[in-house]
């Protein structure tokens, strides 16, 4: 009997000295990590601010293949939100204050315990990466709330790993969902000419993208300077490419709704007469123009149809990359004229 109050006793001491242990934690939690992700800041925004991309890259979802998570109409934006539920409760998040591609706050609410606050910091490097932070806290904590957190560790444990993990899966998803490409071959249509503007050079293929980055803004800051109207997207027009040599001749051009008569030297104009092509559509990076204009030299072979040697080839950029940061949603189409 003395034995059993012995043990009682210390089962006392032991809980009352848990308990003031608990009391006296901090009032507050911080639990922050950061992570370079592979992808510009508009794209790693654009992500996370829906909802509905979460699942995808959440440690937790990926942990729980049991837990189930209910998207609301609005996912995406100021007051956005999602719900889950798991062994442990139901829990929600809503984002309550964003600014595009720079910082995204949120509020998450699990079971009963307090709210706590979440936020992202987006900040872009100059070689096209994100450092992104992603941060959780929470103040006036009760008693209640102290001693789960303690017993399962603390914040920092229960969080910062699944943290890192997300925000590794968040890095692969962005890089894979960049990669995305198709191409479709459109068929024979009727390419309708115009007056354009342009500059031409001679360089090696492998030096063609430096050029074009001086050459297309040359095009359009004389186009705005002159208040030329332009008549469609910019294009290129190839008129040699050489494989054994690898050596390209191409003109960057801007489309205008008349005949300009250039005050520059180095900018010219010319005009496309009406013509046939073959019209092939790649939507995704420009990296995958080789294998674009592969496919509809193939088509072109394969359906017995003969090129125009002295006709245009062209390259037309239908929407602008500073617009559309996600390289999978660049459009390009290609015109090879036909006979």
């Amino acid at each position: 009997m003395k034995a059993l109050k012995y043990i009682f006793f210390l089962l006392l001491i032991a809980i009352i000295g848990l308990a003031i242990y608990i009391a006296v934690q901090p009032n507050s939690f911080e639990v922050t990590r950061s992570k370079t992700l592979n992808a510009p800041a508009p794209v790693v925004y654009n992500n996370v601010i829906d909802y509905k991309n979460w699942e995808s890259w959440s440690s937790w979802a990926d942990e729980d293949p049991d837990m189930k998570i209910t998207l609301p109409e609005q996912t995406d934006g100021v007051g956005g939100s999602y719900q889950w539920e798991d062994e442990d409760g139901v829990g929600t998040m809503k984002t309550t204050a964003a600014v595009p591609n720079t910082s995204i706050t949120q509020e998450m609410q699990f079971a009963d315990f307090p709210k706590s606050d979440v936020s992202w910091n987006f900040k872009p490097n100059e070689d096209g990466t994100t450092d992104a932070t992603w941060t959780i806290s929470g103040k006036d904590l009760p008693f209640r709330f102290k001693a789960f957190a303690t017993l399962m560790g603390g914040m920092e444990k229960q969080i910062g790993p699944h943290y890192e993990r997300s925000l590794e899966k968040l890095d692969s998803v962005l890089v894979e969902s960049m990669k995305k490409y198709s191409i479709t071959i459109n068929g024979i249509t009727e390419h309708s000419g115009g007056f354009y503007i342009y500059n031409t050079v001679s360089c090696k293929i492998p030096d063609m993208p430096k050029h074009i980055q001086q050459m297309m803004p040359k095009l359009g800051e004389y186009a705005m300077k002159n208040n030329i109207k332009m008549a469609g997207a910019p294009f290129n027009y190839y008129h040699k490419w050489d494989e054994a040599n690898n050596t390209v001749m191409f003109s960057c051009c801007v489309p205008t709704t008349d005949k300009v008569i250039s005050t520059d030297p180095d900018i010219l104009t010319g005009q496309l007469k009406s013509f046939k092509a073959l019209k092939t559509t790649l939507k995704g990076n420009y990296s995958n123009l080789k294998e674009a204009w592969e496919t509809a030299m193939k088509h072109i072979e394969k359906n017995g149809l003969v090129t125009d040697e002295n006709g245009p080839m062209l390259e037309a950029y239908t929407n602008d990359p500073m617009e559309n940061p996600n390289p999978a949603d660049w459009v390009t189409e290609i015109y090879i004229a036909l006979k």
